[in-house]
């Protein structure tokens, strides 16, 4: 586990160092196409948004913390909140796979959040809540509310 998150942090470095140096095309926009950056909640995570259509993006979340991991992957339709176009709200779906030290399982996921462009800076952040369906192993069954977190993603 300790090997993972070292290699996540030098891929988040790496990846940093890399598109700092290129021209943003985002920089002054209330608009993305793409952000990454880290989501926190029991811990934290790799987070990756991707728009597919102008409402519509998908979102992998990959969470490490000290039981175990949790990868989800979501679908997501976007509404403005702003006349600008840099808040909107956004709810989906999808599905997840966890792997705790004691349990192994998966579920359905829910979403729903509010997310934020900075107009004039390559940022982009991001509040919601994630309720989820369990199917596992041990505990890891039922209604699980306490899943979702608070993203900080650079944009693209």
């Amino acid at each position: 586990m300790k090997h993972m998150k070292k290699l996540a942090v030098i891929a988040i470095c790496f990846f940093f160092v890399n598109t700092v140096s290129a021209q943003n095309k985002t920089a002054n926009s209330g608009e993305y196409r793409t952000a990454i950056g880290i989501k926190f909640w029991d811990g934290a995570g790799l987070n990756i948004k991707t728009f597919l259509t102008e409402k519509t993006a998908l979102e992998a979340i990959a969470f490490f913390n000290s039981t175990g991991t949790r990868i989800t992957g979501l679908y997501e339709i976007h509404g403005n909140l702003s006349t600008e176009g840099n808040l909107k709200w956004y709810v989906g779906g999808g599905a997840h796979a966890s792997l705790y030290k004691n349990t192994k399982g998966g579920g359905i996921d829910g979403v729903i959040g509010v997310d934020y462009k900075f107009m004039n800076l390559p940022l982009n952040l991001a509040l919601d809540w994630q309720p989820s369906l369990e199917i596992g192993v041990g505990s890891l069954n039922g209604f699980a509310g306490s899943y979702g977190g608070f993203a900080i993603r650079y944009t693209l």
